[in-house]
């Protein structure tokens, strides 16, 4: 790959490695309203989903009942956001970078979600910008975010400049979608259904990042 001049990170699964959490609380909240959710069923057909398709397309709602659902799902997060889901390698990796290209978050979780995780890890002034689900009127797959994210990390950087680090089929496609190129990582989907990324990693680490940003 050519050098980067910027990465940008998924929150959800990839900077943070918080996908058993999210399993946990969607499965919680589902079997509460009736509907049972199982692993194959989280990690084989809603991870990476907008959190209205997630809980949406799961409970058939919608309107003022969804909104609240989804507002009850970002307080059963908040709750139990910690830092610590943020692995050490993947902080260093990050200190790393920022000690040298601009970094930034797109994601589709809430901004309310994020800030949190990212100020426990002593990560929060490391970012340079922050898309999250309150920024955009279109969640991944769409690009929305990642143009965003593109604008404001500014300094005439054209897309393939920018290398993504995604963990899902949806991410990937965003951030392809979006002209950037794409790593995507493993542990969330399999990798035929990360086939579309320009690479595939087992984890991020400081030597990938030193790879990428010299």
């Amino acid at each position: 790959m050519q050098v980067a001049r910027a990465l940008v990170f998924d929150f959800n699964g990839t900077l943070s490695h918080d996908e058993p959490v999210l399993f946990a609380i969607y499965s919680e909240l589902f079997a509460e309203h009736g509907r049972p959710l199982t692993e194959d069923d989280y990690f084989g057909t809603l991870a990476g989903n907008t959190e209205e398709a997630i809980i949406g397309g799961w409970l058939g709602v919608r309107g003022d009942e969804l909104a609240a659902l989804v507002e009850e799902r970002i307080d059963r997060y908040v709750r139990r956001a910690d830092g610590a889901t943020i692995p050490e390698t993947l902080r260093e990796a990050v200190r790393y970078a920022a000690a040298r290209v601009p970094v930034a978050v797109v994601s589709g979780a809430y901004r309310r979600e994020i800030e949190p995780v990212l100020e426990r890890a002593a990560l929060a002034e490391r970012v340079t910008a922050l898309v999250a689900a309150d920024d955009v009127t279109r969640g991944k797959p769409d690009p929305e975010g990642y143009v965003r994210a593109l604008a404001a990390l500014g300094d005439g950087l054209a897309p393939p400049d920018v290398v993504a680090f995604e963990d899902t089929e949806a991410g990937v496609a965003s951030a392809r979608a979006a002209g950037l190129r794409c790593l995507a990582v493993r542990g969330t989907h399999p990798d035929e259904r990360l086939a579309a990324a320009d690479g595939i990693v087992d984890a991020i680490d400081v030597e990938l990042v030193q790879s990428l940003v010299g």
